[in-house]
């Protein structure tokens, strides 16, 4: 055959194979028909899909605030404010006395519903369910409530328990080793420092929270929920009230107990969790020994502790304190006085140096993205040079025994003899007769 037709012939000869393929197929399906048809109904039911599926799940929706992209934009704001959350629901109100060295966004404002806020919620319920083996207990506990003019107010509970000890973290801690305590306050009016707080923070480090927060109870929650404890922020009026305002519900030194009073206990039926009250700003009131003293009774009366940050005058706190013998403390440095890396790093070590010096120191900070970051590589070895973190209630129950202990021994300490009396011999009658009778 010639190269010619065998050219032509090639296709016929590629399709011959699919062909018979196709053909040997049709002549056994017509076979299988004709079966039936013959035989009857024949089990040649094809497989069929069964049961069913479920869509896949839309993608998460995420705060806009948890973003990389929106923690950095977060630090290109204008500082930190706050919202009053019943009374003035859409005024800015501005959060005087934070220093503007890290500025950072407000929480967006209280209109409609917010992702962030179930993000959350979510967080919160997340870690309260027991993922965590530091979580503290779920706030409130039964009887130690009472119903307050804007939520719950901490009352000393039927069998004596006070909310200043069921809520406080437990502390096992060596008692000879130097202890140090931290607390970092203006929680909860930045989403991405408080975050960072609550989860990088080692759990002894406690956090205060600032009344005016959104989702108060929600980030009280989470931080216990993480095994932090707690504290609720009292706006005191500093020196140069009005023009730096901590906001509408400021104890005022000048103020009447009744307005006072009113005051307080909007802070304190805010939130419920906390073992103690904390002071924002305050000078000029911390100077009046009898405003002290009325809050101080009244923390008292409800079995909540007192935690000063130190930028006040000691002696007046002190003597308030021990004429209404509430447990308190007075912090023994302000880490963030100055916003710097290397100054907090020095305020730390001054804290070491005092726990060594006293057994246990305490120091507060501010929700700066330094102070957090600062806290959290500092703490991150501190057994292994010697020192052992604590919970602030533990150093303020230490200190508390340790003063109960030192007016005992004081009560108890021999009195030094008293000196001999020594009497001058009196002349005798005739002696001063013939004295007066030589002058005459």
């Amino acid at each position: 055959m010639s190269s010619a037709v065998l050219r032509h012939a090639q296709p016929l000869l590629t399709l011959r194979a699919p062909l018979m393929a196709g053909l040997g197929t049709g002549a056994i399906f017509a076979a299988v028909i004709a079966g039936v048809a013959l035989f009857g109904q024949a089990d040649t039911t094809l497989p069929a899909a069964r049961g069913g599926f479920e869509p896949a799940p839309a993608p998460a929706q995420h705060a806009d605030a948890l973003r990389p992209d929106a923690r950095a934009n977060a630090r290109d704001g204008h500082g930190i404010r706050f919202v009053e959350p019943d009374e003035h629901a859409g005024e800015d109100i501005s959060l005087a006395g934070v220093q503007d060295g890290f500025e950072t966004h407000a929480a967006p404002p209280s209109h409609g519903s917010d992702p962030a806020d179930a993000e959350a919620r979510h967080a919160a319920e997340t870690h309260a369910a027991g993922a965590s083996a530091d979580a503290l207990p779920r706030a409130p506990i039964v009887g130690l409530t009472e119903p307050g003019p804007g939520g719950p107010l901490p009352v000393i509970g039927p069998d004596g328990t006070r909310p200043s000890r069921a809520y406080a973290r437990a502390f096992h801690g060596d008692p000879s080793a130097p202890t140090i305590a931290i607390v970092i306050g203006g929680m909860g009016l930045n989403r991405a420092v408080t975050e960072a707080a609550i989860d990088e923070l080692p759990a002894d480090v406690a956090l205060s929270f600032a009344p005016y927060a959104r989702d108060l109870q929600v980030w009280i929650d989470r931080a216990r929920a993480a095994g932090h404890e707690v504290l609720i922020e009292a706006p005191m009026e500093p020196f140069d009230y009005p023009n730096n305002d901590p906001g509408p519900h400021t104890l005022l030194a000048d103020g009447s107990a009744e307005e006072n009073g009113r005051r307080l206990a909007w802070v304190l039926s805010r939130t419920t969790g906390y073992f103690g009250v904390t002071n924002y700003l305050g000078a000029r009131f911390s100077s009046s020994q009898d405003a002290m003293r009325q809050v101080f009774t009244t923390l008292e009366q409800r079995g909540v502790a007192f935690l000063h940050d130190g930028a006040g005058r000691r002696s007046s706190i002190e003597a308030a304190a021990d004429a209404t013998d509430i447990e308190y403390a007075i912090a023994d440095r302000i880490l963030d006085e100055e916003l710097s890396p290397e100054a907090i790093d020095d305020r730390l070590l001054a804290l070491e140096a005092l726990a060594i010096q006293n057994g246990a120191s305490l120091g507060t900070g501010f929700a700066y993205p330094a102070t957090v970051e600062q806290v959290r590589d500092w703490a991150a070895n501190l057994d292994l040079r010697g020192y052992q973190l604590a919970p602030p209630s533990a150093v303020m129950a230490r200190r508390r025994i340790e003063a109960r202990l030192a007016a005992e021994a004081r009560a108890n300490a021999p009195q030094p003899e008293a000196p001999p009396v020594v009497h001058r011999a009196q002349p005798a009658a005739h002696e001063e007769t013939a004295s007066d009778g030589g002058h005459h």
